[in-house]
C-alpha cells in the first residue's frame, strides 16, 4: 500500500495556492493605485480646508470699519430762535447772547425791563466782593448767624432771600446803586428790575475778568454751578458743556442767566420770562428749547 498519497492530487492543491497568491497581490496593487490617486487628487493643503487653528490665528483680521456719525445740519440761530418765540407768544420772552471773547450781542423777543427775580443776586454777589478787593469788607466778619462767606455762598449757590437781604443792608442800597452804574447797569434794588441784556453783560464781565480778582471771579462762578435748581438752562445742556447760571423765580416770572463754555468758546445766555403758570412743563420746554438752539449753533 502506497502511503504517500497520489501525486497528482497534491500538484493541482499546489497550482491552486499559487492561483489565490496572484489574485492577491493583484488586489493590492490595485489598492494602491486607488489610494494613491485619491492622495494626488485631494485637497490643495494650501486652501483653508487643511487650515489649522493656528494657522488661523496667525491671520490679522480685517482692520474694522469706524462708524461714522453723519454730521448734523447747520442750525439757522436767528430763525430757530424766532419760530420759538412766535410758537410761544402767549409768555413775555426776551432773549440775549452775547460772546464773551467780544462783539455785539445778539437779541430776540422783548428787550424791555423784567422784574430780575433772584438773578439778580448777581449784581450783589459782585459788589460784595469788589468791597472786599477795596478793603471796606471781609468775608470773615460776622454777618447774620454765620459770616459773610457763607452768606455768598447761601445767596447764590440755594439762592437764599434771607442772606441776599443781609449782604444788601451790609452794602447799603445806595452804595448798591452806584456800583450797578459803574459797570454799566441801571439797578435799583428796591425795583428789582433789569433786562436780559444788562444781565447777559454782567455775566460777560464777569467771566472775563473785568469786575472781580481772578480767586474771587473763580469763587463766585463756582457758586454757580451745581445749585439748587439745575432744571431750566442746565438741563438742556450736553455733558461736555460747563454751565455757571443763576435762576430767577417770583410770581409767573421765570429766568435763567448763564455762562456757557465749551473749549475756547464761551456764551452769556440770558433767557427771561412771564407768564400765568410759573415753572410748567411748557415754560421749561421754552427755556430748553432756547438752549439747545444756542448750544446746538454755537457749541457742538
Amino acid at each position: 500500500m502506497n502511503t504517500s498519497g497520489p501525486s497528482r492530487p497534491a500538484a493541482s492543491l499546489s497550482a491552486r495556492g499559487k492561483l489565490l497568491l496572484v489574485w492577491a497581490a493583484t488586489v493590492l496593487v490595485l489598492l494602491g493605485v486607488v489610494t494613491a490617486g485619491v492622495v494626488r487628487t485631494g485637497p490643495d493643503p494650501r486652501t483653508d480646508f487643511l487650515t489649522g487653528p493656528q494657522s488661523q490665528q496667525d491671520e490679522k483680521p480685517a482692520a474694522a470699519v469706524p462708524a461714522t456719525r453723519a454730521p448734523r445740519a447747520a442750525v439757522d440761530l436767528d430763525a430757530e430762535i424766532e419760530r420759538i418765540l412766535a410758537a410761544n407768544s402767549g409768555y413775555r420772552i426776551g432773549v440775549v447772547l452775547a460772546d464773551t471773547h467780544g462783539g455785539e450781542p445778539r437779541s430776540y423777543g422783548d428787550g424791555t425791563e423784567f422784574v430780575a427775580a433772584s438773578t439778580a443776586k448777581i449784581i450783589t454777589a459782585a459788589a460784595y466782593y469788589h468791597l472786599v478787593e477795596a478793603g471796606e469788607k471781609s468775608l470773615d466778619a460776622p454777618l447774620g448767624s454765620f459770616d459773610a462767606a457763607f452768606q455768598l455762598q447761601a445767596m447764590v449757590n440755594a439762592s437764599s432771600n434771607d442772606a441776599w437781604l443781609l449782604l444788601i443792608q451790609d452794602i447799603g442800597y445806595p452804595e448798591l446803586i452806584e456800583y450797578a452804574a459803574s459797570i454799566g447797569i441801571s439797578y435799583d434794588p428796591e425795583q428789582n428790575l433789569l433786562t436780559a441784556a444788562e444781565m447777559a453783560e454782567l455775566l460777560k464781565q464777569l467771566s472775563t475778568g473785568k469786575l472781580l480778582n481772578a480767586e474771587h471771579t473763580q469763587e463766585l462762578l463756582g457758586y454757580m454751578q451745581k445749585t439748587n435748581n439745575e432744571r431750566l438752562i442746565p438741563a438742556a445742556v450736553g455733558p461736555d458743556i460747563t454751565v455757571q447760571h443763576k435762576y430767577g423765580e417770583l410770581e409767573g416770572y421765570v429766568h435763567d442767566a448763564a455762562l456757557l463754555t465749551s473749549g475756547e468758546r464761551s456764551y452769556a445766555l440770558a433767557i427771561y420770562t412771564w407768564g400765568e403758570d410759573g415753572e410748567s412743563k411748557e415754560r421749561l420746554a421754552v427755556i430748553h428749547g432756547l438752549t439747545e438752539v444756542v448750544t446746538r449753533a454755537l457749541l457742538e
